[in-house]
């Protein structure tokens, strides 16, 4: 194969669950059964992804149990707490990015502001926020809210909880705390800025307890592939996850959400399209496939059904013909654009409630690429020079093995085709993703008016 492409793909290692993202992952013989809840675990994954120099980890995170399975038979309902996890994690690497997801619907600005300025001070300048509007109904029952708040009103609330949140970030300015032990002087007063901030959300009238982060602000990361999804990364966004299930989609997704950003005041004018991708790989296309197949093959069909109902929008789907289509689905209030890819998989390419589970319960629509070791470095660069990604956050089916495999033998193999970086560049997570770092609303505002 002959790229010409000389861009460097942009990693991340999607390790949420600790087993592995496809349903049956923790069923593997050689998956950490209860890995979800195993710091050494993690660290070793941690590890494994800083050396095959990923730049960032993700997490996930739901503020309810996932309810795809009642039966017993899913392995994603406990897991550590993002925060707490990657604050542990950043005394163990150097270098790797920290991401973690945490929901505007069911926290508060305030809340997310200091935890992230912490987690980017304790990695020094590492962190970045997945700005999430929570798609699960059952978190209203654990906040003690009557029902979950409608798709329109939770993009509507996450901009402003956005708007809060780096307002926040810039309550003190990066010279305000001079610590000056001879003069006395711990802070200079005219360095600190209370936020002033009333909307149709939040009041929010004081400062944040803690300094500027590292960063200026964490990177900002956005999930949402809906319309109003693509409005608020347009609006926010630097890195945007989405699920694209090939490169056409990917191209057209990244060409939609990138015609969007002349709209809006930026800091930087671009942002950086990552697919997921899970990848199952093997020395040939034949293993690969067999490894693919032994996965196949641990998906309890209860657990099939039950994932998919959740991921439709939880209609229960268990009354119905497992090899019959997919009925007709009625209004949801959940993840808009997941279900939309799960219909049009129904209406164009005409699965069956069981084949329609086979392929979501992989990797939860996003892309699969099964394959040798030299195919899959190859599919990589195809949806990079295509201009459908940007780079990939990576999917591993299970871990830790699909994780070890991935760095040991694609990775050098990205690294021949010339689309991937020999070492980390210096610098906070922003410096090494070419990210420039938001200067203080204050300074800009001093600036402009010449003191």
């Amino acid at each position: 194969m002959t790229v010409t492409a000389r861009r460097e793909l942009v990693l991340g290692a999607y390790l949420s669950y600790g087993t592995g993202h496809h349903a049956a992952a923790w069923r593997h013989p050689e998956a950490v059964a209860d890995g979800a809840q195993n710091i050494g675990h993690y660290v070793n994954l941690a590890r494994t992804a800083e050396r095959g120099l990923f730049d960032f980890m993700f997490l996930s995170d739901t503020p309810s149990v996932f309810n795809d399975d009642q039966d017993g038979y899913g392995g994603r309902v406990v897991v550590f707490e993002p925060m707490t996890l990657l604050s542990a994690l950043a005394m163990t690497t150097t270098h790797l990015g920290l991401i973690a997801t945490s929901s505007t619907t069911y926290k508060e600005p305030y809340n997310v502001a200091r935890e992230f300025a912490s987690l980017d001070l304790i990695s020094g300048g590492r962190a970045g926020w997945n700005l999430v509007t929570s798609s699960k109904s059952d978190a209203a029952r654990n906040f003690g809210l009557p029902a979950h708040p409608d798709h329109d009103a939770r993009y509507e609330r996450a901009a402003e909880f956005y708007d809060v949140v780096t307002g926040l970030w810039d309550s003190w300015d990066d010279d305000a705390l001079p610590r000056d032990k001879e003069g006395g002087r711990f802070y200079d007063p005219r360095r600190r800025h209370p936020l002033r901030h009333e909307g149709p959300a939040f009041r929010v009238l004081g400062e944040l307890n803690i300094s500027r982060p590292v960063q200026g602000h964490p990177v900002i990361v956005q999930a949402g592939s809906s319309e109003a999804g693509k409005e608020l990364a347009a609006r926010t966004a630097e890195i945007v996850f989405t699920a694209q299930p090939d490169p056409e989609r990917g191209s057209a997704f990244a060409r939609d959400l990138k015609a969007r950003l002349g709209r809006f005041p930026r800091v930087n004018p671009d942002v950086l399209v990552l697919p997921g991708l899970c990848p199952f790989t093997g020395p040939t296309d034949e293993i690969a496939r067999e490894r693919f197949e032994q996965l196949q093959r641990l998906i309890h069909p209860r657990l099939g059904v039950a994932m998919l109902s959740d991921l439709v929008g939880g209609f229960d789907l268990s009354g119905y013909d497992v090899d019959g289509p997919l009925p007709r689905l009625p209004p949801s209030n959940g993840n808009q654009s997941r279900r939309a890819l799960i219909e049009r998989l129904a209406r164009e390419d005409g699965l069956s409630i069981r084949q329609l589970y086979e392929r979501m319960t992989v990797a939860r629509g996003h892309a699969v690429v099964i394959g040798s070791y030299q195919r899959v470095a190859e599919t990589m660069a195809e949806w990079l020079e295509a201009g459908a990604a940007d780079g990939f956050n990576i999917m591993p089916p299970y871990l830790p093995g699909a994780l070890d495999e991935f760095v040991d033998h694609v990775v050098p193999r990205l690294q021949a085709l010339g689309v991937y970086k020999q070492s980390y560049r210096d610098g906070t997570l922003r410096d090494k993703l070419g990210l420039l770092r938001p200067p203080s609303r204050y300074a800009r505002s001093r600036v402009l008016t010449g003191r």
